[in-house]
């Protein structure tokens, strides 16, 4: 089992980025150049390591290796997206590491890459890169190649050198659930989980119980054995059930347009754990957006674009704008699902404004992009 905290830092020790790794100080997944530049680099690293993983590490500063870190991602339908435009797509996976000097909601991304043996290419246009394009990793750089290009495996042994010195061992595991538990999350009920006598599960969160039913809030759960951050947010809540052989989470969220607002489940996550020391993830959306009145929706629109035509003039807002500033992530979300089409667009336009305001308002953004990567891949 790989500690995937080890496995950076022994990918950030090997001299600079190479064929079978790269680094990135953040991936922007929410524009057409970014996800075009984030499937070249996929294409790329499975093209040039035929017979071995490929890594990309998100959260570092390129020049000086500094970690600085990411927002957590929980989109578990990224898959999905590298499909969409790769023929002969590889295997990926994004996962949220934990790093003890971060802020609470940082984290470091590693992409994992797992090649098919096949020749990848892009599928269809995006941005600049035409439908059919080939790359290939020459050194740390991805470049377009012709379509005769020969595969060669010159990474492998790099590589499971690498993986090898990452092994996981259970000083790193007890150092991580005490950490957890005594330190880290000492003001949130927490708790652990032993599975198959190989995986330790961690989770906390602030309480709330309904009839028979047990609510976190403020929930923050990780697979301590890889340093993985499995769920974490500041907002929504989550029903956890745990049995001896899976942890299930069904996560909820909160959304109206008026006070008191009402919770509707989005995703359901589902981890079980096998004899064999594997496990398998499986996550399925159970989200039916809520439906609101049309003519409501119109003037909120409208509002939302006034207000944020406000910020990029630095008008001063008045109080109430301020509250519907705090809400308007949320409410273009809602137009959003409610057929607004171009609401989605307006708020990834919002984020420079709504990053300078910062604090709740731009943790609200951040909350309601997430539900949107998710129900867009769904």
């Amino acid at each position: 089992m790989i500690n995937k905290r080890l496995l950076i830092k022994n990918l950030l020790a090997h001299n600079d980025e190479s064929s079978f790794y790269d680094k990135k100080r953040k991936i922007d997944l929410g524009t057409k150049e970014g996800k075009a530049k984030f499937l070249k680099h996929i294409c790329a690293l499975s093209n040039s390591n035929p017979k071995n993983n490929s890594y990309i590490v998100i959260g570092v500063e390129d020049e000086a290796n500094i970690i600085t870190g990411v927002d957590f991602f929980d989109d578990s339908k990224i898959q999905n997206l590298v499909n969409a435009y790769l023929t002969n797509a590889p295997l990926i996976a994004y996962e949220n590491v934990m790093f003890p000097h971060l802020p609470e909601d940082k984290v470091v991304g590693l992409v994992t890459i797992r090649p098919n043996g096949k020749i990848t290419s892009l599928r269809k246009n995006i941005w600049k890169y035409w439908g059919g394009s080939i790359f290939l990793r020459d050194g740390s750089i991805s470049m377009p190649k012709d379509f005769d290009i020969e595969i060669k495996d010159v990474n492998s042994e790099i590589v499971k050198s690498i993986e090898n010195r990452a092994k996981n061992n259970i000083e790193h595991t007890l150092h991580g659930v005490i950490d957890f538990l005594n330190h880290r999350h000492d003001e949130l009920e927490a708790h652990y989980k032993v599975f198959k006598e190989q995986f330790v599960v961690c989770w906390a969160g602030i309480t709330k119980q309904v009839k028979d039913t047990t609510y976190y809030s403020r929930v923050d759960i990780e697979l301590i054995n890889e340093q993985v951050k499995l769920f974490y947010s500041a907002l929504d809540e989550v029903q956890i059930e745990v049995t001896n052989d899976y942890f299930k989470t069904v996560e909820y969220v909160s959304l109206g347009l008026t006070e008191p607002q009402k919770y509707y489940p989005l995703e359901e996550v589902i981890i079980t754990f096998r004899e064999n020391g594997s496990y398998v993830m499986d996550s399925k959306l159970i989200f039916e957006p809520p439906r609101f009145d049309k003519k409501s929706l119109h003037h909120i629109y409208n509002s939302n674009n006034a207000l944020i035509e406000k910020l990029r003039k630095d008008i001063p807002l008045h109080p109430s704008e301020q509250k519907d500033l705090y809400n308007l992530p949320e409410t273009y979300l809602i137009c959003y699902l409610n057929g607004f089409d171009s609401a989605k667009e307006k708020l990834y336009d919002a984020k420079p404004q709504l990053k300078g305001v910062g604090g709740a308002v731009y943790q609200a953004y951040k909350e309601a992009t997430r539900i949107l990567r998710k129900v867009k891949y769904n």
